[in-house]
């Protein structure tokens, strides 16, 4: 099954970053998303839908 990019991934990312205090590397390793995605996401001032 493709990757869908939904916005459940990016509450996801956002997330582990906040609450759990992971470095973007870390939530690239879990997620398998590219550092520079998650980088995006997380420096995006409100989500938009993918």
């Amino acid at each position: 099954m493709k990757n869908v990019i939904t916005m459940d991934m990016i509450g996801k990312v956002r997330r582990m970053h906040r609450r759990d205090k992971k470095t973007k590397r870390e939530i690239s390793r879990a997620t398998g998303l590219s550092r520079n995605t998650v980088a995006k996401w997380l420096s995006e001032a409100q989500p938009i839908e993918p």
